[in-house]
């Protein structure tokens, strides 16, 4: 596996609700690292577990701390699954892949050459639309991780491995392979960022963890219209559970389903920015 010190460089953002985590519910758990959240998915007395997204640069040996906080030491997950490999997701997976070494990664298709070297990601738009967020993406690190052969693609069937009644979701527009986890049976929603529960462009709200219902953040955010469709398609589904990539989990289903409805009728007036490279052009 391969470094990259500039995906490694640590960023000094950070919200209130770092280094916490909460039981969604009995098999889910979401924790917050500086900016961005984690899951692991998994009842602690039941044994195999998974992990899904690897959290901020430098973050390895938190993610290996809570897990061992929850799950016990010398239990590894049984796999890694990748929403995305945005910067502030993949930060921590080098580190946690040399303590867990048998685990494999799965990612979408699309997203493989983000984790296997071969491609990095566009550069954030500074000048977007948005608040201090945005104007101080240009330190976000855009290189490729290297993962090698431990990088698998997601099954074409759509279930995610390990993850009994679960079907992943193609849900581009933040990242060309993006995808959601959704579970049918409580409709039960792992979004990434196809959406987000705190103005994520906001400083101030990003410290506070505010709720507020937001699309995908506008500085890494290439593809609108991609973006918008990928909304229609989670409102469709009607979630009743949420954790996001960003904010807090929601788990009150009446605010869930009307604020996303909102977002996704009002998608084009309250997510695209008025300006930025990826609006204009």
């Amino acid at each position: 596996m391969e470094r990259s010190s500039s995906t490694e460089r640590f960023q000094p953002v950070t919200s209130e609700k770092s280094n916490q985590g909460v039981e969604v519910t009995p098999d889910l758990y979401c924790h917050t690292i500086q900016i961005v959240n984690i899951i692991f998915y998994g009842k602690p007395d039941e044994g195999d577990w998974v992990l899904i997204d690897a959290g901020m640069p430098k973050s390895g040996k938190k993610i290996v701390e809570a897990a061992v906080a929850r799950f016990g030491s010398h239990r590894p997950p049984k796999a890694i699954i990748m929403t995305h490999a945005h910067f502030d997701h993949v930060g921590g997976l080098i580190d946690v892949l040399e303590e867990w070494k048998d685990v494999p990664v799965y990612a979408h298709e699309l997203e493989m050459p983000y984790i296997t070297g071969k491609q990095d990601y566009p550069q954030p738009d500074t000048l977007v639309e948005g608040g201090m967020v945005a104007k101080m993406s240009f330190m976000f690190p855009i290189e490729a991780v290297d993962i090698g052969e431990r990088a698998h693609v997601l099954p074409t069937d759509h279930s995610v491995p390990f993850m009994q009644g679960w079907k992943w979701i193609h849900t581009p527009g933040h990242s060309t392979g993006h995808v959601s986890l959704f579970r049918e049976s409580d409709h039960a929603l792992i979004a990434g960022d196809a959406f987000v529960t705190v103005k994520q462009d906001s400083l101030y709200k990003v410290f506070t963890q505010e709720l507020e219902m937001n699309g995908p953040p506008r500085y890494l955010t290439p593809d609108w219209e991609s973006a918008e469709q990928s909304v229609k398609s989670l409102a469709a589904l009607k979630p009743e559970i949420a954790i996001t990539g960003h904010g807090v989990p929601v788990t009150d289903a009446s605010w869930l389903q009307i604020e996303l409805d909102n977002l996704a009728n009002r998608f084009k007036n309250v997510a695209v920015p008025d300006y930025g490279k990826f609006v204009d052009g």
